[in-house]
């Protein structure tokens, strides 16, 4: 009996031997007085036994037939191995048009002894940081590191923003390594299609912020270091930027990170994409169908978004001050321009100028703000990342010893003829010091 079943037999057997009224017994059990009389009639005949249940023990009208079962066991099996309860269940309604819970999906699941892809814990306590209520007032990024193609091919970094306002993923990028290249290239999305935000929130990775104890003595002076090409980059763009101190600070993007290594795994398993190009050409569909089921509507309609400028391209670039050489050429790390001459025919020789290379690889020279000459980027695939290092730059080289005259070679023997390099026994400078008096007259 179950425990709402357990009290039935003694009442009923005490409205049976006259003690309580059929209505007491009704009211305790919490059921009409019709049904009461039901169950003294039943323990008349069948006993105890009758008190139970009619459908106890019986199949459910609302099971699902035997061949559905089986179909959706070959499915979780084979196709969506790997999947978790509530994504199986999503793509088993949407491309099977199978009815079916995730209660269900993890009842079968429990039931082939198959583990759960990602394991529940207990909820921790913790506060939470209210959201900002408008989009574009803050947006989360960072880069996830694993193995997103698992088997098929190699490992890569996914970058990506996130607002906080609405939980919306705004780009996503795969890179060989976290690096600057992926960062500017997730950048330029967002502002291309959204717009500028107000605020950055990232860790202290010394792509976005200078982590480094190398001080030169212009920036002693001016009470601060200079930025990193990143910083410059947001400088330029009136976006501010926040160092997270722990990985819990930017918790959004965080679980981001979660959610998209279970089911964008998944994704890219079920389409067999094994490569980095394959990969970032499946990232716009993927995220579609992603804010459509977790973007959440932001406590103020209007955005904070503002519009890019005109030449995005030229900001997004990595910056090198130069001194122009004597034939007019400049460079950085064997890439050089040919300046072409000025206004009657001036000369740049000995200017200092400003080389940017820019996010697709051409490569700019601006002598105070005018653009002088753009070179075309390299034929090979380029990659954007800084060709100086501030903890390089800036670290005082090792103090080197003096050199050391060189020895004189030995003198040769006496018997050889040549004088010897030291006074002999007998030489006057050998004799000891006798003052005048004691010398005799």
């Amino acid at each position: 009996m179950s425990r709402k079943e357990v009290p039935r037999a003694g009442l009923v057997k005490a409205a049976l031997a006259g003690k309580i009224t059929n209505a007491e017994g009704a009211r305790a059990l919490h059921i009409t007085g019709r049904q009461f009389r039901r169950l003294k009639q039943r323990l008349r005949a069948d006993g105890v036994r009758g008190l139970l249940h009619r459908s106890r023990g019986q199949p459910s009208p609302r099971r699902l037939a035997p061949a559905l079962v089986e179909q959706v066991v070959t499915l979780m099996t084979t196709t969506y191995a790997g999947f978790n309860d509530v994504h199986l269940t999503e793509k088993l309604q949407e491309r099977h048009a199978v009815p079916i819970s995730r209660a269900t999906v993890r009842r079968l699941r429990r039931a082939l002894g198959r583990p759960p892809t990602r394991r529940r814990r207990a909820p921790q306590h913790r506060s939470r940081r209210a959201r900002r209520p408008a989009a574009g007032q803050l947006v989360q990024l960072d880069a996830s590191p694993f193995a997103w193609f698992e088997g098929r091919g190699p490992q890569a970094s996914l970058h990506g923003l996130i607002d906080d306002a609405t939980s919306e993923p705004l780009a996503l990028w795969f890179r060989p390594t976290e690096d600057l290249h992926g960062y500017l290239t997730v950048l330029s999305q967002v502002c291309r299609t959204v717009g500028l935000p107000v605020t950055l929130y990232g860790d202290r990775l010394n792509v976005f912020a200078r982590n480094d104890r190398h001080w030169t003595l212009d920036e002693e002076l001016a009470g601060q270091q200079a930025p990193t090409h990143f910083g410059r980059v947001l400088a330029d763009l009136g976006i501010g930027f926040i160092q997270a101190q722990s990985p819990q600070a930017k918790g959004r993007v965080e679980r981001l990170w979660g959610t998209l290594q279970d089911r964008l795994v998944s994704e890219l398993r079920l389409r067999g994409v094994a490569t980095l190009e394959a990969g970032n050409a499946f990232v716009p569909e993927f995220l579609a169908d992603f804010r459509r089921r977790f973007a959440r509507a932001p406590a103020e309609a209007t955005a904070a978004w503002r519009p890019a400028p005109p030449h995005l391209d030229r900001i997004l670039s990595c910056r090198y001050d130069r001194v122009v050489a004597r034939d007019n050429m400049v460079g950085i790390a064997g890439r050089g321009a040919q300046i072409p001459p000025g206004p009657h025919g001036r000369s740049y020789a000995g200017c200092r100028v400003e080389v940017r290379e820019l996010l697709d690889g051409r490569l700019l020279v601006f002598y105070q703000g005018v653009l002088l000459v753009t070179q075309a980027a390299p034929a090979d695939a380029f990659v954007l990342k800084p060709r100086t290092h501030p903890s390089l730059d800036r670290r005082r080289a090792p103090r080197q010893p003096p050199p050391r005259a060189p020895k004189r070679p030995r003198a040769a023997s006496a018997s050889a003829g040549v004088a010897p390099s030291h006074p002999s026994s007998t030489h006057p400078w050998r004799a000891p010091f006798k003052s005048r008096e004691t010398q005799p007259r």
